[in-house]
Order: C-alpha cells, then structure tokens, then sequence
C-alpha cells in the first residue's frame, strides 16, 4: 500500500514516537522511509561577518538529526536515507512529498502556537501540511 514514507523530525524528544510508528507502518508495507528535517537560517544576521559560520552550524545540526533518524532506522531493518532542507516546515515537508512522490507523511503535532482550533489539536506545521499536500499524513501526538 505504501511504497515511500515520509517521515517529518523535528529533532525533539518526541522523534522517538515517531520513529515506533515510522518503522511499523514501513515493515508492513516494505516501505522505503525518507527523513526530511528543515530549519530556517535567522535573517537578522545575514549581513554579520560570523553568519557563514552560523549558517554552517545549523546545517550540521539538520544533517545530524536525520542521520540520527535514519540510522535509527536503518538498525532496525528498514531502508531509509534523509534530505535536509532550508525552508519554512511545512512548505518543505509538502515539497520534499511531492519530489520523493511519497504515499504518506508521518510527523508530530503540537500546539505551541494557538491562533486556530485545527492548530490548537495538531499544530501549526503539522495543519499546513494537511491543507496542502496529496497523500495521506499520519500525525502522532
């Protein structure tokens, strides 16, 4: 049924719920996993001389996180590889989708920011990401 599954980390403690689920649903349908993580570099010192520097430290960051993910992943019998992103989340989450042309997305949900009752239950990416992609997202909480 599922081919490719998208799994969306953010890198926070909760990785491990998602991994559980993640690794089911991908050894019941031999599903190959991607792991896509995106970060935003802060604009307000794009014009620092340190922000090439800054900017190489988030993306070494984003790519531990994945590979933390994957590796996760791949010890547990599972074919997965990861793809980091710079970008807002759910935007990024919703592209990477479409390219790696996955069958479902699987990702946390949480309620930092309240401004709508959708956000208020699954968060404010995780309702993006819903309104805008083709596939089916599983969101666990």
């Amino acid at each position: 049924m599922f081919k490719t599954i998208l799994m969306a980390t953010d890198g926070s403690p909760a990785v491990e719920r998602l991994l559980v689920f993640t690794e089911h649903m991908a050894r019941r349908t031999d599903a190959q996993v991607i792991v896509v993580h995106a970060y935003e570099l802060p604009k307000s010192y794009e014009w620092t001389e340190g922000y090439a520097q800054l900017a190489d430290g988030y993306a070494a960051v984003a790519q531990e996180v994945v590979d933390d993910a994957v590796d996760a992943l791949v010890k547990s019998g599972i074919n997965a590889t990861g793809d980091v992103r710079i970008g807002p989340a759910a935007a990024a989450i919703v592209e990477a989708a479409r390219l790696h042309q996955v069958d479902l997305i699987i990702m946390g949900g949480r309620a930092q920011k309240q401004e709508s009752v959708t956000e208020q239950l699954l968060g404010s990416v995780s309702s993006a990401v819903l309104r805008f992609t083709y596939c089916p997202v599983l969101v666990v909480p």
